[in-house]
Order: structure tokens, then sequence, then C-alpha cells
């Protein structure tokens, strides 16, 4: 084995070091906001927190958890996720598994449109008078139906589909198979790791997006975490608003009055992210050749 020289040692650790500092700078912020969420929001209005809560206290997430409409925006976020993932992995990859049928008559034009839609779209305006016009508008499935199929996706899972072996499919044919049969019998169990790469995107998408219902929604209690923490950030409507906390929220403002807006906030923040980062650990297997298979030409 051919020992390193001087240039090649300074140079592994110049990467390390750079490394080091780049992850560093990625999660420190992350960190910073756990800390603030355990600490007394008045000590933290004095500022110099950094590294570790200088007055420890658990009422922001006690906050958090009594609070009603918070747990109703979490339940929301979650079923939106839930139900948006699955729903759209099964529409899109149907399409895609469509457009790879060269029988198909207009596949190319199929294609043009779609991926026309990824350049172009109707604006701000009409979207929300389309959607107004078929009923969407205040009603849980405007968070599913419009984001059923990504174009992008359908030309990840398009590019994994063709690069199956043609002799699956002729033989689930020769077995009797169907084209529903050989989706759901050969081609859907072979795609498991696009399936959970872009599994993973998808269910990112639906937990973080909050601008749609700002939009759409005006009954609260369709609103996801993400929207709420959204007005939390900046209306502080929580310590503005205190009649918008249940009874049992009020007397621990009350009572301890070392809950701000700031503090709050933090915690409502981690409530709403730590979910989505504790799913990659189950998917990281798949993420790396998922996420090689858009790369591939066919």
């Amino acid at each position: 084995m051919r020992r390193l020289g001087y240039g090649d040692r300074s140079m592994i650790i110049a990467i390390y070091i750079f490394l080091t500092l780049l992850a560093f700078t990625t999660f420190y912020p992350f960190w910073n906001a756990l800390v603030i969420s355990f600490n007394e929001g008045k000590d933290t209005a004095l500022g110099g927190i950094t590294f570790w809560p200088r007055a420890w206290t658990w009422d922001n997430y006690d906050t958090v958890f009594k609070d009603k409409r918070l747990i109703g925006a979490f339940t929301v976020t979650i079923l939106r996720t839930v139900i948006g993932t699955i729903t759209s992995i099964l529409a899109t990859s149907i399409l895609a598994y469509g457009m790879t049928k060269k029988e198909m008559i207009g596949r190319k034009y199929y294609m043009i449109i779609c991926i026309f839609t990824m350049y172009f779209g109707g604006g701000l305006i009409p979207t929300y008078l389309l959607i107004r016009g078929i009923g969407l508008d205040n009603s849980f499935w405007v968070y599913i139906i419009p984001s059923l199929i990504n174009v992008w996706n359908m030309i990840i899972f398009r590019t994994f589909f063709n690069g199956l072996p043609d002799g699956l499919q002729e033989s689930a044919k020769i077995d009797g198979c169907g084209n529903w049969g050989t989706y759901l019998r050969i081609v859907l169990p072979l795609s498991g790791p696009v399936i959970a790469t872009l599994a993973l995107f998808t269910a990112v998408y639906h937990w973080n997006e909050w601008f749609l219902p700002s939009i759409y929604i005006t009954n609260e209690k369709l609103i996801p975490i993400q929207t709420l923490l959204q007005q939390v950030l900046n209306t502080n409507v929580i310590t503005a608003n205190t009649s918008a906390l249940d009874t049992a929220s009020q007397a621990i403002l009350g009572r301890m009055q070392s809950i701000t807006s700031k503090s709050l906030s933090m915690a409502i923040m981690m409530v709403a992210t730590l979910p989505i980062i504790c799913v990659y650990p189950f998917l990281q297997r798949y993420f790396v050749k998922g996420v090689l298979v858009g790369s591939l030409k066919e």
C-alpha cells in the first residue's frame, strides 16, 4: 500500500476541516433552536444562549402539547403527509408506467404536454379560481388532489421502469397478466429504491408546505402545523392573542411568566421538524440508489 505524501495528507486534512466546519454551520442553527426551546423565554430575551440552556424549562413544550389548536394542526399535517404521499406515488407511478408503453397512441404528445407543465403554469389567480370552481377550497382534499401528479417524479419513474428487463413483463403476459397485473405484481415490487426515494421527497414536501393553506383554507381546524408556525413567527399570534390558547395553556402563561413568542415558536418548530427527520434513517439504504435513477439515460 502506497504511503501518502505530505501534499496528499495536507489535502485530506484540509478536506476534513472544511467538511467539519460545513457540518457545524449546517447543524448549529437547528441545535440552537432546540436549546432555545428548552430555555425560559425571558432569559432567552437577554441573549447569549448558544450551546446549552441557561435556565432549563419544559414550559414551552408543556404549552405546545396542551394547546388543542396545535395538536389539531399536527394531526392535519400527519394525515396530509401520509395520504398525500401514498396517493401521489401511486398516481405518478401509474402515469409513468403508461408512458413506457410504446404501443400507446400519442405517447410522445402526452409527454410533451407533461413537460410543458413543468415550465409554464396558469399563475396564482387562475389556479385559485380553478380550485374554488371545483369546490376544493376550504377542504382537506385541496392538499391531496392538486399534487397527485408530479411530472419530475414521473420522469424518474419512467426511466426506472424502462430499465427493467423486457423479459419480466413478457413472461407476465404469457402467464396471463394484463397491464394492471404486471404493474402491481411485477413492476411495483421491483421499484422499492425509487419508490422509497420519491416517497421521501413527496413526504417532505407535504410536511413542510405552508403556502397552500394560507390561500385556500380559512377553517382553523384544517390548518397544518407549518402554516400555524408561520403565523406564530410572523405575527406572534400566540402571545398577542392569548384567547387562541386553551384554558390550561393560559394558566401556564399566567403562572410562569417565562414563555415568550420566540421560545414558544422554537418549541413548535422542533415538534414540526423532528418527525420528518426521523423518517430518513429508515429510507437511507434506498436513498442513494434511488437518487441515481434519474441521472441514467434511457
